[in-house]
């Protein structure tokens, strides 16, 4: 007797569309082997199709079940870990199809019951394996999950390997939240140079706003030069209270608001009005809170300048622009902008200032000793854009 699996195998790879014809009268199981099977009936049974079908089936595209002379009764199709794909029986009941794509280097399992024109029913069950991708792109993420975000926080992916079916891509990233906040998805080129997507709202984000992303890109191609998605990613965080950081460099001066009203005041010194040294101006977004480090000044295209430990640093921007304390610039602060691009302030004000902020919080820096604003890029610069401007970055507008 031939064992099940063995029969399973040979009902995969004998057609393209994979056609499953065994039958069987009531409800018992059918055979597997494209045989017959069960009692005899003076019906004939309804004809199974599944594409894509085979050993090296092509990945990228919906499963899609067929039934000829009959109906389809129900279509269940799992995957390698046994999870379900969901699809769509069409209003004839002869045509089921997935929502989601056959991702690739997989094995999907088709089990569907019929019911032929006669009156007969059958179960049938076959699978198909997927070829591997031969290049694999994946994606950082932010903001993490169950974090607590400032009111600028965007979602930001940035991809590993280029992506030339933005699109396609774009379509797949759903966000849902609480209170049913508007926003478009933006392209640009990170920092780094990688290819990167970002959602905003149109202002910023509500306080207690809860946030869901849901990025469905299992088996979706990137194109080209980017290969396949293999896996969804998903994130969800809560938006906090609605601070801003104003910073004047004209009046030498950080203030923290809260709910509209000054939570603090603190004396600083911004950039040297210098080619090389100005701060930026404009809408940056506090990035990471990231405490000691070591600046050095090579990493900044300013030489053999500075190279020190820096306490309760707080990322800008990717090129380089943090708030810190600064205390060997005690001379210059609330006086004189003299630092290398940095917002530096005492230690005493920088350590109280650290706590305080969070993640996502908008800096609002003017004046007239600044260099312009960061490129879209360059830390998360997407408040600067208008919602017109922001809205034709989106590859589906």
């Amino acid at each position: 007797m031939r064992h099940p699996s063995a029969r399973l195998a040979v009902a995969a790879a004998v057609l393209a569309p994979l056609v499953l014809t065994a039958c069987s009268s009531g409800d018992s199981g059918g055979s597997t082997d494209g045989k017959a099977g069960g009692s005899q009936s003076n019906s004939k049974p309804a004809t199974v199709t599944v594409t894509p079908s085979g050993q090296a089936a092509k990945a990228g595209e919906p499963v899609r079940v067929t039934a000829q002379g009959g109906r389809l009764a129900s279509v269940e199709v799992t995957d390698g870990k046994g999870k379900a794909l969901k699809g769509r029986l069409s209003d004839e009941n002869t045509v089921w199809t997935s929502e989601r794509r056959a991702a690739p280097g997989t094995t999907y399992q088709v089990t569907t019951r019929t019911s032929a024109d006669g009156g007969a029913t059958d179960t049938k069950k076959a699978s198909f394996t997927t070829t591997a991708a031969q290049k694999v792109n994946k994606v950082e993420l932010r903001p993490g999950k169950k974090t607590t975000v400032g009111i600028g926080q965007p979602i930001s992916f940035v991809f590993d390997h280029p992506v030339a079916n933005k699109a396609e891509v774009e379509k797949h990233l759903k966000v849902s939240t609480s209170n049913d906040t508007e926003g478009s998805w933006g392209w640009m080129k990170d920092w780094s140079g990688r290819d990167r997507v970002d959602w905003r709202p149109e202002e910023y984000w509500k306080p207690g706003t809860k946030v869901t992303l849901d990025a469905q890109l299992n088996g979706i191609d990137s194109g080209p030069a980017g290969g396949w998605f293999v896996r969804d990613y998903s994130t969800d965080f809560t938006i906090g209270s609605h601070q801003v950081v104003k910073v004047d460099l004209d009046a030498k001066q950080l203030t923290l608001e809260r709910d509209g009203k000054k939570v603090r005041t603190i004396p600083v010194s911004g950039g040297t009005p210098d080619d090389k040294r100005r701060s930026w101006k404009g809408t940056t977004v506090l990035m990471s809170k990231e405490g000691t480090i070591n600046m050095r000044s090579e990493t900044v295209g300013l030489g053999d300048a500075y190279d020190k430990m820096v306490d309760y640093s707080m990322r800008l921007t990717w090129s380089g622009m943090y708030a810190h304390a600064a205390p060997w610039n005690s001379g210059y602060f609330g006086r004189a902008n003299k630092s290398s691009g940095c917002i530096g302030m005492s230690t005493e004000n920088a350590a109280g200032f650290y706590d305080q902020v969070r993640v996502g919080d908008p800096f609002v820096t003017t004046g007239q000793d600044t260099k312009g604003v960061p490129p879209q890029g360059n830390g998360f610069s997407n408040w600067n854009l208008s919602w017109t401007e922001w809205q034709k970055l989106s590859a589906l507008k």
